[in-house]
């Protein structure tokens, strides 16, 4: 590899760093300036190149067979990869051409048209859980993570999948000590991060095991009904691609949504004449969504390792290299995004990549608009004002950028 660039690499990939400070913009839009395409060396952990710049994310993305997933999803800052056994291969992590096979399994699941028949019961779950919340007072105090944006996602989840509503706060806690893993508050008392993952992980499964074999025996209208059915090349799927399946929808579903939509309410309040703009026209609320999906951009990097020598800019890429891609960045840069650091609900074109680009992007992204939708849809035009009432608690990933507390003091209107 060639020489690194002379920055502090645990600004980047370090968990306890995003925890205590949030994203690194400062760092990412000097690296977007001086060296987009940089070289990182860790003393433990694997050296790795940080792309920061949207078009080479964007290129680097639709070259799957040049870039692959599956050998390092995530880049750690230490020894302890993560990556190495702890989780078994999920949809994100397989490479051409498995994966075009397997994404086809669920995708017409995923499609706006399909969804629409699930619209209306979708909307039920988001008024349920935002009525739950302003039914009890004109005026109080909440964790708005706690309140609407975690349980919207994981009953979303959870009803598509065919989990039943008394186990949905099992799904909460798995999905919190698998991404959270790295996190003091989920992290199991005297095990590491690692053992931490492997035993969510564990749970899960044992979980879904039972769950699988009903279904078998059951069949219903659900995504666990489809994976136990499931048939790839005319043979059944491997019982442990099946559980794999089941695993993947819950984190994946649950984390991106949640923050997602915690990023957006904390936009909201710091960006309070937006939230005016939105209460009085009910028509901005999809391309809002869309911004707070690029303002937010609630994965950090996901990881890709060089098939052969390749040319990124002017750096020369070497066959088995590590590359960082960081979407946050990407979705900052000043060369797509006129003023990027301005929150405009408005915004067109908003070419962001917040939920990937080539065959890897987001399968449910569709899902989780919709869900943003439905939660703002039915909240905002309550709100006559709205504050923190804390500190914002930022989750330690370096992988998701998450908020575990998002604490709001609010007043209603009256009707």
């Amino acid at each position: 590899m060639a020489e690194a660039v002379a920055l502090d690499s645990r600004s980047l990939i370090k968990s306890v760093d995003y925890a205590n400070h949030g994203y690194p913009h400062d760092i990412w839009t000097r690296l977007r300036r001086e060296d987009p395409v940089s070289l990182f060396r860790q003393e433990t952990g694997p050296d790795f190149w940080a792309i920061t710049k949207h078009a080479d994310i964007v290129s680097i993305g639709k070259q799957p067979e040049t870039f692959l997933n599956g050998p390092r999803l995530v880049v750690t800052d230490n020894d302890d990869d993560m990556n190495d056994g702890v989780f078994p291969p999920t949809l994100i992590q397989l490479d051409p051409p498995k994966h075009a096979k397997y994404r086809q399994l669920v995708s017409k699941r995923f499609t706006p048209r399909y969804l629409r028949r699930m619209h209306d019961d979708i909307e039920q779950i988001g008024k349920e859980i935002v009525d739950a919340l302003v039914t009890e007072t004109d005026e109080g105090e909440c964790d708005f993570v706690e309140r609407v944006s975690a349980p919207l996602p994981i009953a979303v989840i959870a009803w598509m999948l065919g989990v039943p509503r008394e186990d949905w706060k099992l799904l909460f806690d798995w999905t919190n000590r698998t991404i959270g893993a790295d996190d003091p508050e989920y992290q199991v008392e005297g095990e590491d991060r690692r053992a931490t993952a492997q035993q969510a992980m564990i749970e899960t499964f044992q979980y879904f095991t039972q769950l699988v074999e009903e279904k078998k025996k059951n069949p219903a209208d659900d995504l666990i009904t489809l994976f136990a059915h499931a048939e790839v090349d005319g043979k059944p799927l491997p019982p442990m691609d099946v559980l794999a399946w089941c695993f993947i929808i819950v984190v994946a579903g649950n984390e991106t949504t949640r923050n997602g939509t915690t990023g957006g309410m904390l936009a909201f309040i710091e960006h309070q004449h937006e939230m005016r703009r939105l209460q009085a026209d009910p028509s901005l609320l999809a391309p809002a969504v869309e911004e707070i999906v690029r303002w937010t951009s609630p994965i950090i990097h996901f990881g890709r390792t060089a098939t052969k020598d390749v040319m990124i800019r002017d750096k020369q890429i070497r066959e088995g290299d590590t590359l960082a891609l960081f979407y946050p960045s990407a979705n900052r840069d000043e060369e797509v995004f006129e003023d990027p650091f301005t929150f405009r609900i408005d915004r067109k074109p908003n070419a962001h990549i917040g939920f990937g680009v080539g065959e890897h992007f987001c399968l449910g992204s569709h899902v989780a608009k919709l869900e943003m939708q439905v939660a703002y849809k039915h909240l905002l035009p309550r709100i006559d004002e709205i504050e923190l009432a804390g500190p914002v608690s930022r989750l330690h990933s370096g992988l998701v950028g998450g908020v575990k507390h998002l604490p709001i003091r609010y007043k209603l209107k009256k009707d």
